[in-house]
Parts: C-alpha cells; structure tokens; sequence
C-alpha cells in the first residue's frame, strides 16, 4: 500500500514557486498515482500565476496558464496527504496557523537536503529560471524517493 494519495506544494501566494513545482512534479514519471496540487497560505481570491514563472515554465516545455491559486485548507492535512512547502516560516506558519496540520515537510528535508526555495517574486526572469532549475533538480530527487517509498510498501 502506497504512504500518500496526495501531494501538495505550498508557497506563500500560490502563485510562482508552488504551480512551478507542480507543473514539474506532474512532468515526472510515478510508480504509483499521486494527486498533485498546489496551494498558498495567502491567496485570498484566485489569481493565475505570475507572469515570469509561466515565461519560465514554457520555455522549459510546461505551462500553468490556466491555474488560479488556491488557499490551503485544515481539509487538506489527511493522513495520506503529503505537504511540501518552500521555506521553513512556511512551515512554521502552517503549525502555528492549522492545529490538525501532520506530513509537513520542507522540500529539502523531505528529500534529506538543507536549504530553502527562496521566492523570485519581483526580480529578474533569470531569478525565475534559477528558481525553476532549483526545483527541478529537488523534484527528481523527490521523484527517486517516493518511488522508493512506493516500492517498500
């Protein structure tokens, strides 16, 4: 039996890192069926996704020009949902905020890295793809775990 139904990527707006992240993680090839989304702490009213992340996004082959963000709920910490935010105040902020929040990881610790995935938000496009590579390369890693997590299950 597979450890998640369901993969969220977190970002503050839902509107750059986070549709990045799912449109790569949904590019990549799963042993087993995986719901990916993403959402925002902060989306008060759908908004699509940035302009730079979908410039990046395309010229890389992927597109997130029909996502509108979404806001995360208490409904989404199931036990067999897995949350992958961006930033560790991300992570904070969703203990502080959600008390049934449970599977809540850093990208990076989840995969056993350190760092974080900080937001290109008002900067140059190059910042967006530096952010773009950055979570495709976290992302295959990601891939190689849950596959291996799949296969001990």
């Amino acid at each position: 039996m597979k450890r998640y139904d369901k993969l969220i990527f977190v970002s503050n707006s839902d509107t750059c890192r986070s549709p990045m992240a799912e449109a790569i993680m949904k590019s990549k090839f799963l042993l087993g069926d995986l719901e990916i989304e993403s959402k925002g702490l902060i989306a008060l009213f759908p908004e699509p996704v940035n302009q730079k992340a979908e410039a990046v996004l395309v010229s890389n082959g992927l597109s997130m020009k029909d996502h509108k963000s979404e806001q995360l709920e208490s409904t989404d910490f199931m036990d067999r949902s897995l949350i992958l935010v961006m930033e560790e105040s991300l992570k904070q902020k969703i203990f502080e905020d959600y008390e049934n929040a449970k599977n809540v990881y850093l990208l990076t610790e989840y995969i056993g890295e350190l760092g974080e995935i900080s937001s290109p938000l008002g900067k140059a496009l190059v910042d967006y793809g530096e952010c773009f590579e950055l979570l495709s390369d976290l992302i295959v890693r990601l891939v190689v775990v849950l596959n291996e997590e799949e296969l001990l299950c």
